[in-house]
């Protein structure tokens, strides 16, 4: 039997890669942060915190912050209501099931640039398709893409008409693997559909929800390609995200030391952010099965 050391050996190539692709590139973050390198000045001198300091008074570094988070809330709600439903009117055998389950994927499976550029065109005030539909109800023509809170919806609604399958993918995959027991004992005890649901599947399907939730925080916390394809961030910033943002800073105006140190900061407000709300929902969904651990 060969000695306990030599598991460490075989641990090492591992070990170098993750050091390679993520310790590396974030000390060497922490590093470009404490810089003045920019297009003027593209060398790695110290300036100590003056990137911080330039960051926690930068108006529209916040504002993007805001946006982000406001964006991202309509944005899992609306994913998690409409994959939830999907799922639990696909979990059982229903006509051409199959063939819906894989019809809803499909969204998923386009690239966020190519499907900005044509809803951009469906979103078009006067030639687009959109505007023509909601005219035989008698609704006038809606700035898509020139007003804020148009331009706004417009963005959730992409990302909603995108993500919603991968909600539903986790859910109803979820929902699948639930035990028969719980439901067999409320059909004993003569439980409707709602209390079926409300006291047995949605405590089930709780852990299931809270990691589908986290997943879905996490990715929508990135978004950009869409924003980059279809506003710019526009009309002025009312859809500029953070990671817009972080683009524009750093390959548009090359201010590279003050972008890694806006970097490091949304970074750590997204580990906080994603902590605490992954403890307080493992607390109000799961009750005492104990803390999710991110």
């Amino acid at each position: 039997m060969l000695d306990s050391r030599y598991k460490h050996i075989f641990l090492l190539p591992a070990l170098l890669a993750l050091v390679a692709i993520i310790i590396f590139p974030l000390i060497y973050t922490v590093r470009l942060s404490l810089s003045g390198w920019d297009v003027n000045f593209p060398e790695l001198d110290y300036i100590g915190w003056d990137n911080y300091a330039r960051a926690i008074t930068d108006g529209r570094f916040w504002d993007s912050m805001g946006t982000l988070y406001l964006m991202v809330l309509f944005c899992i709600v609306f994913e998690y209501l409409l994959g939830f439903g999907l799922a639990l009117l696909l979990w059982k055998d229903v006509r051409a099931g199959r063939f819906f389950r894989v019809l809803f994927i499909v969204p998923m499976c386009v690239t966020p640039v190519v499907m900005a550029v044509v809803w951009r065109t469906i979103f078009h005030e006067t030639l687009g398709p959109l505007n023509d539909v909601l005219s035989w109800f008698g609704i006038p023509a809606v700035p898509w893409l020139s007003k804020s809170g148009p331009a706004f919806a417009a963005v959730v609604i992409i990302d909603v008409w995108q993500w919603t399958s991968f909600m539903f993918i986790l859910l109803l995959a979820g929902l699948m693997s639930l035990p028969r027991e719980p439901y067999e004992a409320a059909q004993i005890d003569g439980a409707g559909p709602i209390r079926t649901f409300v006291h047995v599947t949605f405590p089930l399907m709780a852990p299931i929800t809270l990691g589908a939730l986290i997943i879905r925080l996490i990715e929508s916390s990135k978004l950009m390609e869409t924003i980059y394809a279809l506003t710019s961030g526009g009309p002025g910033s009312s859809t500029e995200t953070t990671s817009y943002l972080l683009y524009i800073r750093g390959l548009r105006e090359f201010q590279i030391g003050y972008t890694a140190s806006l970097s490091i900061i949304y970074l750590a407000i997204m580990i906080i952010a994603l902590t605490i709300f992954a403890r307080s929902m493992s607390r109000l969904m799961i009750g005492r099965q104990g803390p999710v651990r991110v």
